[in-house]
């Protein structure tokens, strides 16, 4: 009859392993390890570290506060405010809100052309053949339409 081979594993310890690996990690890791000096000491140097450790230490005062400044009116209107902006972004089609973004800066500085003299009539009348301005005319004039009918108290829904 066969006998059974007997199976012995060593066994196994855990924090052996761990320290083996804490050992050979500062070499493994160098430049990783060297980065994140570099952070921590920045964060030191601007007193972000010294920040946190005394926001830890008074955590339920520093909360208490928080707390107290966002029950105010202004607060809850505040943060209503950014949640319906944060939704208007959001329906947004990103390619629109990129080119509005790059036209502003272009924009700002054409309204500083005109600080010293502003247009006059006929420069004005001029801007109406340039065929950007009229599209540009039309998005704002359907924005301040539709602005409109949702203000109008005969239909506050705005249908």
């Amino acid at each position: 009859m066969a006998q059974p081979i007997p199976l012995e594993l060593p066994t196994r310890d855990p924090r052996a392993e761990l320290q083996s690996r804490l050992q050979t990690a500062p070499v493994e890791h160098a430049e990783a390890l060297l980065a994140a000096y570099e952070v921590l000491q920045g964060l030191h140097d601007r007193g972000v570290l010294e920040l946190l450790r005394g926001s830890l230490g008074s955590g339920d005062k520093l909360l208490e506060i928080v707390v107290e400044a966002a029950k105010t009116p202004e607060s809850i209107r505040g943060i209503r405010n950014f949640m319906i902006l944060a939704r208007i972004l959001g329906t947004a089609e990103p390619e629109l809100v990129e080119a509005f973004a790059r036209s502003l800066p272009e924009a700002l500085a054409l309204t500083k052309a005109y600080e010293s003299k502003p247009p006059g009539f006929w420069g004005i009348l001029k801007k109406f053949r340039n065929r950007n301005f009229r599209r540009g005319l039309v998005l704002v004039n359907s924005m301040l339409e539709a602005f409109g009918r949702n203000l109008s108290p005969e239909n506050p829904k705005g249908g």
